[in-house]
């Protein structure tokens, strides 16, 4: 049985103490008027972020005192105009603590859901070479209930205009926008929040049976355990494809209610499953540091280092596939989302693709790197890096606009999130032997060896 240990217990609770810190900071030096807001902007140094007149809103125009369909600036005096943008940049200032906590929130949590989805992978397609590791995955979906129920509490805090990261929940911005008035049947608040929990108990009950019938196989003098849960799996994948699709619409698409990608359940798919297998061989890696986890070999590392560079060449296909058509397409409702993070989020847009494609892709193109762990573990740090600015760039745009950064709310909510994700996962390793030895795949999977 694995204890954890006083070090990850330090270190947890030090990183959640400290990310709590930053973040009532944060919250405390975010704007509460729209003149504090004024006197903020007009203190700031002109960078290559906030010397641009346009981009405050990826949803206007690139002018913030013309007329345009935003809600904002429905009115048509110029004072009327002023006033519109100087509440919009308020908002947008306000929003920042909220959107950092959001982004941080939601990329721990897609870890946990990405690992879900891979178990479940690995279940339904009777996979010989990964029960060993079935008990690492099972610890890192123990963080899925926790996580999503804080997600959960941000998108309530937006139902009830604690902020504005949904400008869509205003009844105000829907009288006035046509678009989202089409849309307002799906983006009703209360339904939204019914589909979150309808997703989020789904997922955790399929967690919950599943890992019951992993460790009752231990014990169990047949397979039958075994056999539920391959059904389970199968069942559930069909689930997990639905609704990991309409998460994805939902709580992050929405965020930006004019735009829209048929392939954006897929991107945000390919995102999590990366995170999630970046952080199984991490996890892995560590526990066999300490003396656990023997039957792990250097031939399991391997694969989780094919699936770490295949599954990054797939986000990036799927990267390029959506930018590619609606740049080609060139519809003006569609391409503002790509124009407002390309020229107010340059560094990190571009820089996404490099962090996430070109390095993996470098790094663990060799066959030999993979079964090097320090070689995995300097990829998987990059990787998971490169995939929190990923959800950075889908979430900060539409919810900041040009007013972005990376300071302390951004810092101190990946600390806190991070050390309760720290804390979570390795609580929930104590509460099972790390080796599923009653899996009928068990021996083939110590046994395995990689045949080139």
């Amino acid at each position: 049985m694995y204890v954890i240990s006083r070090n990850i217990k330090i270190l947890s609770f030090s990183l959640i103490v400290l990310g709590l810190l930053g973040i009532g900071y944060g919250f405390y030096n975010a704007p509460k008027t729209i003149e504090q807001s004024k006197e903020m902007i007009a203190n700031m140094h002109h960078d290559s972020h906030s010397s641009d007149s346009h981009g405050h809103d990826s949803h206007s125009s690139d002018d913030p005192h013309s007329s345009d369909s935003h809600a904002y600036d429905s009115h048509s005096s110029d004072d009327s105009h002023h006033m519109s943008h100087d509440e919009h940049v308020f908002h947008q200032l306000a929003n920042r603590p909220w959107a950092a906590l959001y982004v941080a929130a939601f990329f721990f949590f897609m870890i946990s859901l990405g690992t879900l989805a891979f178990y479940a992978i690995q279940r339904a397609s009777q996979a010989g070479w990964s029960p060993v590791l079935f008990r690492v995955m099972e610890g890192i979906t123990g963080y899925l209930l926790p996580g999503g129920l804080l997600v959960l509490v941000i998108l309530i805090l937006s139902v009830l205009h604690f902020n504005h990261l949904f400008i869509w929940m205003d009844p105000e911005v829907v009288e006035h926008d046509k678009i989202i008035k089409a849309k307002s049947g799906y983006l009703d608040p209360y339904f939204f929040l019914i589909r979150g929990f309808i997703y989020l108990l789904g997922w955790s009950l399929y967690r919950y049976i599943s890992r019951r019938f992993s460790i009752a196989q231990d014990n169990s003098t047949d397979n039958k355990y075994h056999v539920k849960n391959f059904k389970l799996a199968a069942g559930f994948l069909v689930f997990f494809l639905v609704t990991e699709s309409m998460m994805s619409w939902d709580w992050i698409m929405s965020i930006d209610p004019h735009w829209f990608s048929t392939l954006f359940g897929w991107y945000v798919f390919a995102s999590m499953v990366v995170s999630g297998v970046t952080t199984i061989a991490l996890i892995s890696i560590y526990l066999k540091s300490k003396g656990y986890l023997p039957n792990v070999n250097d031939n399991h590392i391997h694969d989780l280092g094919k699936f770490m560079f295949g599954f990054s060449v797939f986000w990036t296909y799927l990267w390029f596939s959506q930018f590619m058509l609606i740049w080609y397409s060139n519809i003006p409702e569609e391409v503002v989302y790509f124009i407002s993070r390309i020229e107010d989020y340059t560094i990190p847009f571009w820089g996404m693709v490099v962090i996430n494609f070109i390095l993996p892709f470098l790094i663990l193109v060799s066959s030999n790197f993979k079964r090097v762990n320090w070689i995995i573990v300097m990829a998987g740090i990059i990787i998971l890096f490169g995939h929190y600015i990923d959800v950075y760039n889908m979430i900060m745009p539409s919810a900041v606009g040009d007013q972005w950064g990376i300071g302390i709310p951004e810092i101190s909510s990946v600390l806190f999130f991070g050390g309760l994700f720290l804390y979570v996962v390795f609580s929930s390793l104590t509460k099972a032997p790390l080796e599923a030895k009653g899996d009928p795949f068990n021996e083939e999977s110590k046994r395995f060896v990689y045949p080139f």
